[in-house]
């Protein structure tokens, strides 16, 4: 339920945005440092996989997600564009930021992100933010590891909740039923759509056209 604030930061083309330009739909919030060997690049990795069938199932439209480098100097711009290309990252939703110079301990407080440096790197708790499309915390994923359900849940349910507008086009419209009528299958760690649902979305529709 926290408020997460505006908040400068600079794109991988040095471009600066502001978290709020992200308002409007979900967003996952991941926070890295680039001179990590092994932890960073498997969570991202593991973040990764999940948002490539995420936005099967969801729509790459309908939600974003960031990577944020919290070491600054180092996670500069290029050194994000570097890090991005090393994971083979080039989803559409997804972008690689870094905060402007004086702006990282609100912003990292604001998530309750905490790190503290080692003589061999910076440990940190790994977590996955979503924040709904109000800017608020809605659900913060633990681990380095992600199933593809534990963001999904609470994606899914962002997106039923989400305001219908006044005016929708078919293509939104089947959507928000596809959104509606999917549920993750704990046997094949998917998501799959319900059939079921489908046929009563339908039964429903018909009895109220009929009436």
């Amino acid at each position: 339920g926290r408020n997460v604030g505006e908040h400068r930061l600079l794109d991988r083309r040095e471009r600066p945005v502001r978290l709020a330009d992200y308002r409007g739909k979900p967003l996952l919030v991941s926070f890295i440092y680039t001179g990590c060997f092994k932890v960073c690049p498997t969570t991202t990795q593991s973040l990764s996989q999940a948002v490539d069938q995420l936005s099967e199932v969801f729509g790459a439209d309908n939600f974003n997600v960031v990577s944020v480098g919290f070491n600054l100097p180092f996670d500069s711009p290029t050194a994000m564009r570097a890090f991005a290309a090393q994971m083979g990252i080039e989803a559409t939703n997804w972008d690689f930021l870094s905060p402007v110079p004086g702006t990282v301990g609100p912003l990292l407080d604001d998530f309750g992100f905490r790190h503290v440096a080692t003589p061999v790197g910076i440990d940190h708790v790994l977590t996955v933010s979503v924040v709904d499309a109000q800017g608020r915390i809605y659900a913060q994923v633990y681990g380095e590891r992600l199933s593809r359900d534990q963001l999904g849940e609470p994606l899914r349910r962002l997106l039923n909740g989400a305001p219908v507008q006044s005016v929708t086009s078919l293509a939104e419209v089947i959507q928000r039923v596809r959104i509606l009528c999917t549920v993750y299958d704990p046997k094949t760690g998917e998501y799959r759509y319900d059939y079921g649902l489908f046929l009563e979305i339908a039964g429903g529709v018909t009895f109220a056209v009929a009436m």
